[in-house]
């Protein structure tokens, strides 16, 4: 009998002396306790080594997935082919068959044969002679490694962890490069308060004050190779009429040094913003390719990795950094955000305000396939990514085409369905039919009342003989019922008014001092008389000039 027995250093064939004592399988250990004992039982025949861990791996994996590989195939043939009539003792029945079927060889798999192969392994030093002890541990661990790798899908491409702790960096320096840049803005604008106006962009700024100085070197320095010719026209003639106060040259040094940190930084983030876009098209290109490689960095740092963003569904993914406003929001009962980190994807951004809800849910959906295609596929192109952003990018340019048409309110817009309402076969009699009086409204009313009574005076004037006491039924009835308040008012005051006139009159047995004394003060009411004439209407004035004259006669008869 045969034993196939597999190392990480290569495959070794035994040959069995003794075939009975494999019968006794509960003594069977006791058999190999020492390698004289054990080489007294099996005797190595063959050993075929492995040429790199590359080689070992395919050969692991195959035998873990019960497959037939090369070397193990050229092995089989080579030695045990010529010994078609020896049995082969094998550890996996799986492979058993394979080996059965393709070479056709008889392969023996028993409690037995598991005792043996376990007796092996424990001297296996002593049986395979020419392979020292550290280079089979030292094999074994690399296999090891590698085939846990392989199992767990795991490649050292694949290790998502630099782009959590890159991302990291780079918002680091940028909070950094901001503090410094406003610090020096503000120390060298003491010196030349000017220079920051006119130099807005902050690495050319501190780029400038490194190369400047002080700013009477201004007028002697060549900037053409940091600024465009018509800002260095301005900067060279803001020098001369600037304003800052003198400073020293430390002052100066400390300043310099200060840029020198700032354009250094700068430039290790540029370079490490190159890093970070080469490793997220290696480890999520379909991520990368829908929401950009910044939106996808910062997906996966909040997630933790890869894999947990994988597992989230679309609409964690749509409000994943908004997570504090989503709790306020259900706390207080109000909307919910509509969006988080994804709100910075280039798709989100480019659209109007009223479309950025429905963009962002159609982004997250896509961006949750992508995220899972990256971290579980095996294939490492963008091709699906590519193929949804083009579908995301048709459906906002049909969003926005549809606001313009309906906003312009050509031809091709949208037919608009009218509220269904039922209309009743019976028809409803309406009182309104009924009445036969002109509707006119009420201010009309009152202008046209104006314009008869304006119509009328003239001719009252002329008929003095008709009292104005007694006005007519008609004028009664056109007359509104304020006016008729103010007429009564003013009748009642001028019949009072002759009374008391009537009543001052003494009689006939008064003497003549009397008499004088009532003519003056008539003289003196007549103005007054006359004035109170003038606004009444000229209806009125007939009554009044009767009543006089009657007064007269009076007086004189008297």
């Amino acid at each position: 009998m045969l034993v196939l027995f597999e190392t990480a250093a290569g495959y070794a064939i035994f040959k069995v002396l003794d075939e009975q004592k494999l019968q006794q399988v509960d003594s069977l250990w006791k058999e190999f306790e020492t390698p004289e004992k054990a080489n007294k039982v099996v005797k190595l025949k063959h050993f075929e080594k492995f040429q790199d861990t590359t080689e070992a791996l395919a050969a692991a994996t195959a035998m873990v997935e019960g497959k037939l590989g090369k070397s193990l195939k050229k092995v089989l043939k080579k030695v045990v082919a010529k010994e078609a009539h020896e049995q082969l003792a094998i550890t996996d029945a799986k492979l058993g068959g394979v080996i059965k079927e393709k070479l056709n060889l008889s392969c023996v798999h028993s409690p037995a044969v598991a005792e043996l192969m376990r007796g092996i392994r424990n001297q296996m030093e002593g049986l395979i002679t020419g392979l020292p002890a550290r280079e089979i541990s030292a094999m074994s661990l690399g296999l090891a490694h590698s085939l846990s790798r392989y199992k767990l899908k795991f490649s050292p491409d694949k290790v998502d962890t630099m782009i959590v702790q890159a991302i990291c960096l780079l918002d680091d320096l940028d909070k950094e490069l901001n503090n410094y840049i406003m610090r020096c803005r503000e120390w060298y604008g003491w010196h030349f308060p000017e220079l920051g106006k006119i130099i807005t962009d902050n690495l050319a700024y501190c780029k400038s004050v490194r190369k400047i100085g002080d700013r009477t070197n201004v007028a002697s320095m060549d900037l053409s190779e940091i600024l465009p010719e018509e800002i260095e026209a301005e900067v060279k003639l803001a020098a001369e009429i600037s304003m800052g106060t003198e400073v020293s040259e430390e002052d100066i040094a400390n300043i310099m040094h200060l840029c020198d940190q700032v354009i250094e930084i700068s430039e290790y983030r540029t370079q490490l913003y190159d890093y970070l876009k080469n490793r997220m098209m290696a480890i999520a290109p379909n991520l990368t390719v829908m929401v950009g490689e910044l939106v996808g960095a910062r997906l996966i740092s909040h997630a933790g990795s890869l894999l947990n963003l994988a597992k989230h569904p679309a609409s964690t993914v749509q409000i994943l950094g908004a997570e504090k406003a989503l709790f306020r929001a259900l706390k207080t009962r109000r909307d919910t955000p509509k969006y988080g980190l994804i709100y910075h994807a280039s798709l989100v951004g480019q659209t109007t305000a009223k479309n950025k809800g429905k963009i962002s849910r159609m982004l997250a959906a896509k961006t949750a396939l992508a995220i899972r295609y990256d971290a579980l596929g095996e294939d490492t192109n963008a091709e699906m990514g590519v193929e949804n952003r083009a579908k995301l990018e048709a459906r906002l340019r049909y969003l926005e085409e549809k606001g313009i048409r309906r906003i312009s309110g050509s031809g091709k817009a949208l037919a608009r369905a009218d509220k269904y309402q039922h209309k009743s076969d019976v028809k409803v009699y309406d009182p309104s039919g009924d009445s036969t009086l002109p509707t006119v409204s009420k201010k009309r009313k009152i202008e046209e009342v104006e314009e008869g009574e304006e119509e009328e005076k003239p001719v009252e004037a002329k008929a003095k003989k008709v009292k104005r006491e007694a006005p007519t039924e008609g004028e009664a009835e056109t007359e509104p019922p304020k006016k008729k308040k103010k007429k009564e008012k003013k009748k009642a005051e001028e019949e009072s008014k002759p009374e008391e006139e009537e009543t001052a009159v003494s009689p006939a047995e008064e003497t003549t001092k009397k008499k004088k004394k009532e003519k003056k003060r008539a003289a003196e009411e007549e103005p007054k008389e006359e004035e109170e004439e003038a606004a009444v209407s000229p209806a009125e004035e007939t009554t009044e000039k009767k009543k006089k004259k009657k007064k007269k006669v009076k007086e004189a008869d008297d």
